[in-house]
């Protein structure tokens, strides 16, 4: 696979192959630029870095190379070890830091690791700040060293800061959850969800059956939480008659359910329902991208409010949500972002709220599903073949369907009466997402499967 650079940071699969894996001079290379472009735009001011990684078996390998690194150049860490990426995302402003490292590869396979950059915010760096650092990586800056050399901090106490604070939101009802007697199974992939989500629901009094939640980074399925990778927690949920099961990636930024009758309740309406909630309370705008369900544009304008939508990517949506200053929003990927906690995906702070709204509502989680416009997703991917020009190929495609409303903010995306289809390179795998909605599943699948052929038509 090859190695991939870019705005948000390095990512690839582990391994000693230049210019295809991960390597331990890339991991070193980015982390030294990160710093040298910190410093050539005068953000370090505290010299005080948090990093934090998920459970993946490199990442203490990855960690060890960071904090090396960044010691050697006169940064003090403050060291998370395992914990989300919505976690360090907290911990960066409270520690009062200059920046933060997350060692995670998100939903990729075990085999993948990547650094992910933020700002003293704990926001993910723009992309005119990326192009920056890129320009950096790629000048192979010399090592320069600090003749003061860093301190590294450990301390594992962020997970339940992060928490605690969720649970102190006026929106999350603690007594509520607490008197419904809750069941849950936990699917964590054996990653850092299964300390930080048993560690929430506690908190909220909810019984909680534990699935795949040894933080020793042996993902026992694909870790994206689709449909097809949910057989287990679906079994689970049936077996111990529970009233949910709660999927969540290995950096706990992404979210997904599965109803108290074996169904699955569906990533793309996770911020479907903790929207449709949220703004009953506090009524505003809402974001998600241009590849998330239009369920979330239905329900907003249900309750009153006005939806937009973003370019793919969480910095886009978190640019987008500031712009409008939008209450709630995230991505169709099940990733939620409440401005009121932080501006950043978090499926902790999504559990909290869809708990408190089920609790609330006081009817299983399959009947919740049924008061959302019924719209099905198709989600397909097209690898890469090297030399292929996507441009051209997605030009060709805009070109033949030019009569249909055509958006290409962020790759093409195709609106018909009742259904839609996006087609775009992604930033993260060397492939070409191809995501589709309409009114039913067959209908979104043959969409999806059309445009597959027009792609390989153009090629």
């Amino acid at each position: 696979m090859p190695l991939i650079k870019s705005i948000s940071g390095i990512r690839g699969t582990i391994g000693n192959t230049k210019g295809e894996d991960l390597t331990k001079d890339d991991i070193i290379l980015y982390t030294k630029s990160f710093v040298l472009w910190l410093f050539s735009e005068g953000r370090i001011v505290n010299s005080k870095i948090v990093v934090g990684r998920d459970a993946r078996i490199s990442g203490k390998m990855v960690e060890d190379l960071v904090l090396e690194t960044l010691t050697k150049m006169g940064i003090n860490v403050v060291c998370l070890g395992l914990s989300t990426t919505p976690t360090v995302e907290i911990a960066v402003p409270l520690e009062g830091a200059d920046a933060g490292i997350i060692i995670t590869a998100s939903h990729n396979p075990k085999n993948w690791n990547a650094l992910k950059l933020l700002n003293k915010k704990g926001e993910f760096i723009s992309a005119k700040d990326g192009e920056k650092l890129l320009e950096i990586a790629n000048s192979n800056p010399s090592e320069e060293l600090n003749k003061n050399i860093g301190k590294v901090e450990f301390t594992n106490k962020y997970i339940d800061i992060h928490t605690d604070l969720i649970t102190s939101l006026p929106a999350v009802e603690v007594d509520l959850v607490k008197n419904s007697n809750l069941k849950v199974v936990v699917d964590a992939v054996n990653s850092t969800g299964g300390i930080a989500v048993p560690n929430l629901l506690k908190k909220l009094g909810v019984q909680v059956i534990e699935l795949f939640c040894e933080p020793n980074g042996e993902f026992p399925h694909n870790p994206e939480p689709l449909k097809e990778n949910l057989k287990e927690l679906t079994e689970m949920v049936l077996k111990e008659k529970a009233d949910l099961g709660i999927v969540v990636d290995p950096d706990v930024d992404r979210l997904a359910f599965v109803s108290e009758n074996g169904d699955v309740f569906g990533e793309e309406y996770t911020l479907v329902a903790c929207a449709d909630y949220f703004l009953k309370k506090n009524p505003g705008n809402t974001v998600s991208n241009l590849s998330s369900s239009r369920a979330l544009k239905d329900i907003t304008e249900m309750n009153g409010c006005k939806h937009y939508f973003s370019a793919v990517g969480e910095v886009n949506v978190v640019e987008m949500m500031k712009k409008k200053n939008a209450v709630i929003g995230g991505e169709g990927n099940g990733g939620i972002i409440l401005p009121e906690l932080h501006y950043g995906r978090d499926a902790l702070v999504g559990i909290a709220l869809f708990l408190t709204y089920l609790s609330k509502q006081k009817i299983p989680c399959s009947e919740l599903r049924k008061t959302y416009p019924n719209y099905f997703m198709s989600k397909e991917k097209v690898k890469l073949e090297k030399g292929l020009d996507v441009d051209y190929v997605l030009e060709q495609i805009k070109i033949k369907y030019s009569n249909e409303q055509i958006n290409t903010e962020d790759g093409l995306k195709i609106d018909f009466q009742e259904s839609w289809v996006q087609l775009r390179k992604s930033n993260t795998e060397p492939i070409v997402r191809v995501y589709s909605e309409a009114k039913s599943q067959q209908t979104a699948d043959e969409l999806s499967s059309n445009f597959i052929k027009e792609i390989k038509l153009f090629s």
